[in-house]
């Protein structure tokens, strides 16, 4: 059967946070990029295999093999410790004390399901790390810093906050496509107060479900519900690029964004990916 094009969304209490995805029978619902990367299913024999010669089940085996490795090619990955603490001490004794209690943090983290881990995650920077603009930190209007770099300076912007946080949870087992980094339009101070660019994390747990969202504003991990001061701009992450919070790409994030890029180049570096 051929998949539909047609483009629908659901009512959901994250109102415009909630994603837009494609429907049909093929797909379920799932979003583009869960679809390409999951829409090989594991092949099993018949009821019966009564009659099957070796050549017969070898041949099941290696479409098994096949499907297993085609599944799990995006299935997140640790990140590598021993790489991260090696560039950390390069930056200096800053990076690398950084880098030893994140290392504290995200280990014991790993064994927690996605709810711990995304609170995990978020008290460590919460707690960790002093708001300052860019151009106090970098001297610069507009940096975006590297987890080790955020943490050699101990302080950021919300920028660095949302993209520490994203790689950490990457780290940590979390799906590239449950997690989107969101600028939006912060109203601070309440209804009359005043509107500002700012940066948030948002983990999805399902394609459909009102995220979580990731702030260096606020201490706790909050639902998009009970953050009405926030309104989405664009989001993207490791695949794509988008406006809103929708499905439709609007093109590759490491092409149109050029800080991104670097940060991602840095981030392998520093065995975040």
């Amino acid at each position: 059967m051929r998949q539909s094009s047609r483009v629908g969304s659901a009512v959901q209490p994250g109102g415009m946070w909630t994603q837009v995805v494609l429907r049909s029978a093929d797909n379920q619902g799932l979003p583009t990029s869960t679809v390409s990367h999951a829409s090989v299913a594991l092949t099993r024999p018949p009821a019966s295999t009564a009659g099957w010669d070796a050549h017969a089940w070898r041949s099941w085996l290696q479409h098994l093999l096949i499907a297993v490795l085609l599944l799990t090619a995006g299935a997140p990955q640790a990140w590598n410790a021993d790489r991260m603490l090696a560039a950390a001490q390069k930056q200096g004794p800053r990076a690398l004390a950084g880098a030893r209690a994140l290392h504290a943090a995200l280990a014991p983290a790993q064994d927690l399901d996605e709810d711990g881990k995304l609170n995990a995650v978020n008290q460590f920077f919460n707690r960790r790390i002093l708001f300052r603009d860019d151009s106090e930190v970098w001297g610069q209007v507009d940096y975006w810093a590297s987890p080790l770099e955020l943490l050699d300076k101990g302080e950021g912007d919300c920028e660095d906050f949302a993209i520490a946080k994203y790689f950490s949870l990457l780290a940590v087992g979390i799906p590239m496509q449950k997690l989107r980094l969101v600028y939006v339009r912060a109203q601070l101070g309440g209804p009359n107060g005043v509107v500002q660019a700012h940066m948030v994390l948002a983990y999805y747990a399902q394609p459909l479900a009102e995220p979580m969202i990731l702030d260096n504003l606020i201490t706790e991990v909050r639902p998009a519900s009970r953050r009405p001061d926030l309104a989405p701009v664009f989001s993207f992450n490791g695949e794509g690029l988008w406006q809103g919070v929708g499905a439709q790409t609007a093109g590759d994030p490491s092409a149109r964004l050029s800080r991104w890029r670097d940060v991602l180049t840095k981030a392998r570096a520093e065995g975040f990916l």
